[in-house]
């Protein structure tokens, strides 16, 4: 598939629903690596995709992130959406956020960027 998307016409929250996407395949896929039975991986990867996770994560590596990415971040965080269902309204923001950095980095092609901010996130909250 070798479409150009100019994310900058883009909502953040459409980068956050790539950035979502993205992860939770990222995430479960690094997961075989712990086990291979689909019970223990459904609950370690819900954890880790979930909002407050995510948020704290976010904390964890930003000061790995250029000035750039702040700015993506910044602008998923502040975007209008709706009210969060498990998590707070901060929390639900922040992770917007980084699904929006990670779905941006996605779209421009930048997958080295975004395979090692995803790695920074297991190492920060040493998951293993």
């Amino acid at each position: 598939m070798e479409t150009s998307i100019d994310t900058r016409e883009l909502s953040p929250l459409v980068t956050a629903y790539i950035g979502d996407a993205y992860f939770h395949l990222y995430v479960r896929t690094r997961l075989l690596q712990k086990t291979k039975k689909i019970d223990k991986l459904h609950d370690l990867s819900a954890g880790i995709v979930s909002a407050s996770f995510q948020a704290d994560a976010y904390k964890k590596i930003e000061k790995y992130l250029t000035d750039e990415e702040k700015d993506i971040f910044r602008r998923g965080r502040n975007a209008k959406s709706h009210a969060p269902r498990v998590a707070t309204v901060a929390e639900y923001h922040a992770s917007t956020g980084f699904e929006a950095l990670l779905g941006e980095l996605f779209l421009n092609k930048k997958i080295a960027r975004l395979e090692e901010i995803c790695e920074l996130v297991f190492a920060e909250e040493k998951i293993f």
